[in-house]
């Protein structure tokens, strides 16, 4: 069976490591269950930015991208 086809469960990516929670939390709660720094990523869905406040639903890949600052 897919990831797709688990209900309940989305998936967390970062380089590459993959976590499943349960859907129903918010990223930034994932990233901080995973040992994320939420400060240091930007969650990804589906190719299009969200915000870490975003209530992931099952079956969602979120994609952690680091952030890069300099001058």
């Amino acid at each position: 069976m897919s990831d797709k086809g688990k209900r309940g469960v989305f998936t967390l990516a970062f380089r590459e490591k993959r976590w499943k929670f349960r859907a129903g939390m918010t990223v930034r709660d994932a990233m901080v269950k995973a040992g994320i720094s939420p400060e240091g990523v930007l969650p990804v869905r589906d190719g299009k930015l969200i915000t870490d406040d975003t209530i992931v639903s099952p079956g969602d890949e979120i994609r952690l991208v680091s952030v890069i600052s300099g001058g």
